[in-house]
């Protein structure tokens, strides 16, 4: 599919879908004669303008059967942009010889887009994956007369209408009536008062006892190191501070300009000091 015949389909608008409406029912529907001529000129030469004729003046059939899929809760201009899609790629295929009008032609490659499109965004959660069950999903939400469960005599009609087993009839039904839970809280969720799944997955770290251990663990480190420090004398505590515990570190540089002394005079303080401290640590 070409970039030209791309930027023609992805023209739905997400605001105003009336307008866009309006706009593509003012485009004339083409003659029999018209549509095989553009069809001819679009397959010997490649003519865009052809194709794009063909195309507009059949957007209006796109949000026809776009409007069919309203029930699944789907934005509808969504659902027309990937009707719109379809419609691009039945042009693409559509053989002016063959004696069928491109609207009838194009019917199977529209709806393919839009069911493909529901299957993927109607729950987060695939409903249907193989063939069968997706045929089954559209069916039964067509033959649910209400939001009701089906009883037994319904379920057993659809399912020898259908040619599946009564099991598989309500499998689908039980996904077509559940709903998706968020992963995380909404953004105006109380984290007090409400939990979202996440909080419930088990944790890498979830025993109390090593947790307990490793607290200690480092409580004792931190403590051997305080007290290690304290062995040293006043300038090699601070200079070990200033070097390696404040926020904000000093340089060499800063230290012996401190100091009066040179940034290697620093360099073996910290050197001796640090030695000190390893050993009266371990």
């Amino acid at each position: 599919m070409s970039k030209a015949l791309a930027t023609i389909a992805m023209s739905v608008p997400q605001g105003n879908i009336e307008s866009y409406i309006t706009a593509i029912h003012s485009v004339p529907v083409l003659s029999p004669e018209n549509e095989k001529e553009l069809a001819v000129r679009y397959k010997d030469s490649g003519d865009l303008n052809a194709v794009r004729e063909l195309i507009l003046s059949h957007l209006r059939f796109v949000v026809h059967i776009a409007r069919s899929y309203k029930g699944y809760g789907l934005p509808q201009a969504d659902l027309i942009q990937e009707g719109n899609v379809g419609l691009m790629k039945a042009v693409k295929r559509f053989d002016p010889e063959v004696g069928v009008r491109l609207v009838s032609f194009a019917v199977h490659w529209i709806k393919a887009e839009i069911h493909e499109f529901v299957l993927k965004n109607w729950r987060i959660v695939k409903v249907a994956t193989t063939k069968a069950q997706r045929k089954l999903f559209f069916n039964l939400r067509s033959a649910k007369k209400s939001l009701n469960w089906l009883n037994n005599d319904e379920i057993k009609a659809v399912a020898d209408d259908l040619n599946v087993s009564e099991i598989e009839v309500r499998r689908m039904e039980s996904r077509l009536n559940s709903r998706d839970t968020g992963y995380d809280l909404p953004n105006d969720a109380d984290e007090e008062t409400s939990f979202a799944p996440a909080a419930y997955l088990e944790s890498e770290n979830s025993d109390p006892a090593d947790t307990v251990e490793q607290e200690n663990w480092a409580d004792h480190h931190q403590t051997k190191l305080m007290n290690a420090l304290k062995t040293l004398d006043d300038r090699s505590q601070a200079i070990l501070n200033a070097r390696w515990l404040a926020d904000e570190k000093s340089t060499l540089q800063e230290l012996a300009n401190q100091y009066e002394v040179s940034a290697e005079r620093i360099r073996q303080l910290e050197k001796n000091a640090m030695n000190k401290l390893k050993a009266n640590m371990s």
